[in-house]
């Protein structure tokens, strides 16, 4: 029996991107927060912060250091120094500022399309240019593989100095192998290019092999390897603004946190700071607990698009919580689709052709809801489909 809630959807403010500003009867499955409330640990620490009345400038604590280290040896099985650890306010945040730091203008960034497409804001709004090595799409296995070749001769380029990596990898949900990430970062390591290893997803790995973090690979590699770590997806906290940049080596690791600090992204969120501390050493049950629902949640979506909806097709990933769906066969612009979903049913999922690469085939379905809800969405997703082949 569950200790916690995963039945029933928090009531959210006007002001939730999610949940503001719907029309009546409409159902969000698209942006990637959860409909389950937070641990209450982490409610009870930020209580606790919140009943001292004073909020004035703090210190980063050891224990938030130790948390973040203890965090990814319990769940990952490898420790971090935690002079290894920078707070930053956000994943993304942090990316922008290491591109300015790292990356000049004009610049190459290198990403896997298709790809968390707010990787793509990061790098263009900062003046840099995106070059994509495409995930290479199996439709008759409906799954990814990266083309070494093309990804080493773009890495080789010497207008190349950055490469993002999601890991794992949103929004196809692979779980990059252990030798795949040592070989990325060591094509990174050779041809001159920081690899930024974008791992807010690392703890929702739902079954099957564990994520690797970049930290931990080994040999010369090392130290051009930047991990970026955050409890926002796993415990629900987006809203917090915290993260961890893990950065093995000291010269980068000096460089990177002096943008950090220009920018400010390194004063810590007088809040996130003590909810880290209880997501990462209180947490732990709480996850395990909403892993279980997670896979509930994949299996039954599985099992009725295979069932219900033959046209369109799954791509088994095994983290995250957002489903990868193949719609080729029902529309040639998966936008037109989302369109039609939304006026049709109410349903409002992710059009795939933001993620570029050949996300114009795709939609993404957030599942991080109450199986009630999930039920309620592939029905509506069944009747729209329906609707739109007439």
């Amino acid at each position: 029996m569950n200790k916690y809630d995963f039945m029933t959807v928090p009531v959210r403010e006007r002001n939730s991107i999610k949940w503001g500003n719907l029309r009546p009867g409409e159902l969000p499955m698209w942006i990637a927060d959860m409909d389950f409330a937070t641990a209450p640990e982490i409610l009870a620490a930020m209580r606790r912060k919140l009943d001292t009345g004073a909020f004035g400038y703090e210190d980063l604590p050891s224990e938030y250091f130790q948390a973040v280290a203890d965090w990814q040896e319990k769940q990952h099985g490898v420790r971090p120094k935690e002079e290894w650890e920078i707070y930053v306010t956000g994943v993304v945040p942090a990316i922008s500022s290491i591109l300015r730091r790292i990356a000049h203008l004009g610049d190459q960034v290198l990403v896997q399309a298709p790809v968390y497409n707010i990787f793509y804001n990061s790098i263009e709004n900062n003046g840099r240019r995106v070059l994509s090595s495409d995930l290479q799409y199996d439709v008759d296995k409906q799954e990814y593989r990266v083309d070494w070749t093309d990804l080493e001769k773009k890495l080789a380029d010497p207008l190349t100095t950055l490469m993002i990596f999601c890991n794992p990898h949103n929004p196809i949900g692979y779980v990059w192998t252990k030798e795949e990430v040592q070989r990325i970062a060591d094509l990174c390591h050779q041809h001159h290019v920081v690899l930024v290893s974008d791992e807010i997803h690392g703890d929702l790995v739902r079954e099957g092999r564990d994520m690797t973090p970049a930290f931990s690979v080994t040999g010369p590699a090392r130290s051009s390897v930047i991990s970026l770590t955050s409890p926002s997806k796993t415990f629900n906290v987006a809203a917090l603004h915290a993260a961890t940049a893990i950065i093995p080596d000291e010269n980068l690791r000096a460089i990177v946190n002096r943008g950090f600090n220009s920018e400010e992204l390194a004063e810590p969120n007088i809040l996130s700071v003590p909810a880290t501390i209880a997501a990462y050493e209180e947490g732990g049950e709480w996850l395990k607990q909403l892993k279980g629902q997670l896979r509930e949640n994949f299996a039954y979506a599985e099992s009725f698009i295979k069932d219900e909806l033959p046209s369109i097709k799954v791509i088994k990933g095994t983290a995250t919580y957002l489903l990868w769906v193949d719609v080729s066969q029902v529309a040639s612009d998966a936008s037109r689709l989302v369109g039609h979903l939304r006026a049709a049913t109410g349903l409002i999922v992710s059009a795939g052709n933001i993620y570029r690469g050949q996300g114009s085939s795709f939609i993404r379905i957030n599942l991080a809801c109450p199986l009630a809800s999930v039920k309620d969405g592939l029905d509506r997703l069944k009747r729209g489909i329906a609707s739109y082949q007439e």
